[in-house]
């Protein structure tokens, strides 16, 4: 006997919606709860400005490689330039 398509697309939805409305209790940690001083909030702080640092590090390191690829790509416009103005002086 086979199991009805619908009735296997409807199990994780039923799944997902008892999930969710299940009652349960919530509990938030020092930073979300408004205790700013305990350790817990400070490491947290810590850990957000060590992910910006690589964050800031990685985009300014894409920057710096796409101004060194403009400036030598100018740098050998330049240097063509100026063999094309040789050539035809010559």
């Amino acid at each position: 006997m086979k199991t009805p398509r619908k009735f296997l697309k409807i199990i994780p939805i039923a799944a997902v919606a008892i999930a969710a409305f299940a009652p349960s209790s919530l509990f938030a940690c020092a930073a979300c709860y408004g205790k700013s001083d305990s350790a817990l909030a400070s490491g947290m702080n810590w850990g957000i400005f060590t992910l910006m640092g690589v964050i800031v590090t990685v985009l300014a390191s894409i920057a710096a490689f796409f101004i060194y690829i403009i400036r030598r790509e100018a740098a050998l416009a330049a240097k063509a330039a100026a063999e094309n103005l040789s050539e035809v002086k010559a």
